[in-house]
């Protein structure tokens, strides 16, 4: 993996962290709509964006190829439909939670969610871990141990967020295809019950009377849509384990905002489960920097001839990226 590669995926994880985190207080601009009226109305105004980007990416062939190959093999639509309901609840508990008090309680998970990729990626995919990974772990470890001594349990929607994305990703790797590709597949596949939704529900006719909606709705895509299909990416262009370790970030962000923007109280008692995932946090920056860091000396102190090599290596996939 070089070094643009790298900074490349860091920047999109990083990216999309800030944007998942502005939408969490974002829902609160459209009341009186609740959680699973957001939800599908994130999906329906997705769906445009996401095949734009399909477009503009020049992926269209690819997601007809797809397409045509899930319409002929059964199993395929099959994983592929399970795999977009496993990604449909996590983007509904998402939306749902700061509208009911639990936007802490969703960042929790969130913060537990990349300690449970970190060790798939090391036990099940057998990826090789540092000492400032392990010690992320550690630090993680310990805030978790906090939590359980003091709470005795986690919330439900804890234990959506940090048990429900690890498979979902899982079934990603196993269809292996293009990550922006396969995200437009999943919110086609969800979005005929998006739209059945807001019908039985009545949330058409509210937005209706209430015209102001509609352009806050709109915004809410285009986040979705951004946010979603940076991450995606970012997971392509990193190692599990760091990929996993980077979703720290994420729910830093998601406490600021639950705390600061959403009035949501943070006691003391709390220190202790996050300052330890914090420090992980912290150790995330360094081990990726040292990445960057170490590739970048490689490179400067790779013999010409092979530097040679590899930049032409570099550009034929960087080629091969705009062709696919």
């Amino acid at each position: 993996m070089n070094q643009h590669e790298l900074a490349r995926g860091i920047a999109l994880s990083v990216a999309a962290s800030t944007l998942f985190a502005l939408m969490s207080g974002y829902t609160k601009w459209l009341a009186p709509l609740d959680g699973l009226d957001i939800f599908a109305w994130r999906i329906v105004w997705t769906l445009p964006g996401a095949l734009a980007l399909v477009v503009a990416r020049k992926r269209w062939p690819q997601l007809c190829a797809l397409v045509a190959r899930l319409a002929k093999t059964p199993r395929l639509l099959l994983l592929s439909a399970i795999e977009a309901a496993l990604l449909g609840v996590q983007l509904w508990i998402f939306l749902w939670a700061p509208l009911h008090g639990r936007a802490l309680e969703v960042s929790l998970g969130y913060f537990l969610l990349p300690l449970a990729m970190v060790l798939l990626g090391r036990f099940h995919y057998g990826e090789r871990l540092d000492g400032f990974q392990w010690a992320g772990v550690a630090a993680a470890a310990i805030g978790v141990a906090h939590e359980l001594i003091v709470t005795h349990a986690f919330a439900w929607p804890t234990l959506v967020v940090m048990l429900g994305y690890p498979p979902y990703f899982m079934l990603r790797r196993r269809l292996n295809a293009d990550p922006l590709v396969s995200f437009a597949v999943e919110i086609m596949l969800m979005s005929p019950v998006a739209v059945v939704m807001l019908f039985m529900r009545g949330a058409v006719a509210e937005v209706a009377s209430q015209p102001h909606l509609w352009l806050l709705l709109a915004g809410l895509g285009a986040l979705s849509t951004i946010a979603l299909a940076s991450y995606l990416r970012a997971s392509r262009h990193l190692p599990l384990a760091l990929f996993g370790i980077l979703g720290y970030v994420e729910p830093v962000l998601l406490v600021g905002v639950a705390v600061l923007l959403l009035g949501e109280p943070f006691s003391t008692r709390q220190l202790g489960t996050y300052v330890p995932i914090w420090i992980a946090v912290a150790l995330t920056g360094v081990h990726s920097a040292r990445l960057v860091m170490r590739e970048r000396s490689r490179k400067q102190t790779m013999p010409m001839s092979e530097h040679h090599a590899s930049a032409e290596h570099e550009t034929v996939a960087e080629e091969i990226e705009r062709v696919d």
